[in-house]
């Protein structure tokens, strides 16, 4: 079942959590694949010195402004493709980046796209878990509550299964514990 538009409509933060345990699933005309999050971490908008919306809408963020419940999938270091579940009212950014699944299924159509048969590393990373699950700039905007590419419910971990922490690679804020991850899961990206 398709989680709805209100999940997203929540705190930014709250929904990062929230997400722990959901399945993100992308039908492509490629092959099926899916996993469930293990690791997300919120960015805010004005005044999270690490969003893109830090600095109010640009061509790049408004999407980060618009309609809770949107991917928000962004190209980084010239061959990276980065996905994002757009949170808050809109008008209000936030969107949650997922960081590392857990593989489910179609991983031979994963194993394919990534070029080996590690498990561990098919997704354990932003990078990783978007060339497994062919997600490119092609979906940004999609809508998750709907079509091909979106986040399913399917189980909840308890506050003593999950951790806090601050975001990978954002010194600027290094204490604010916006990253979220499910405690000894092997495939949390580092």
């Amino acid at each position: 079942m398709r989680l709805p538009r209100s999940f997203y409509s929540r705190r930014t933060l709250e929904v990062a959590r929230g997400l722990l345990g959901c399945i993100l699933v992308h039908r492509a005309p490629t092959g099926t694949a899916a996993g469930m999050i293990v690791e997300s971490e919120g960015y805010l908008g004005p005044g999270d010195g690490a969003s893109h919306a830090r600095f109010g809408p640009t061509p790049r963020s408004e999407i980060m402004f618009g309609a809770p419940g949107a991917a928000y999938v962004y190209f980084i270091y010239g061959m990276h493709y980065m996905f994002n579940a757009v949170t808050a009212p809109p008008g209000t950014a936030g969107a949650v980046l997922v960081r590392a699944l857990e593989p489910m299924y179609g991983l031979d159509v994963m194993e394919a796209r990534r070029g080996m048969n590690d498990r561990r590393l098919l997704t354990s990373g932003p990078a990783r878990l978007c060339q497994a699950l062919a997600i490119t700039v092609e979906q940004n905007g999609a809508d998750l509550c709907s079509g091909p590419l979106g986040i399913e419910k399917n189980i909840s971990f308890g506050d003593g299964e999950v951790e806090a922490t601050p975001r990978i690679g954002v010194a600027e804020l290094a204490g604010e514990p916006y990253r979220f991850l499910v405690k000894g899961n092997r495939y949390v990206s580092r």
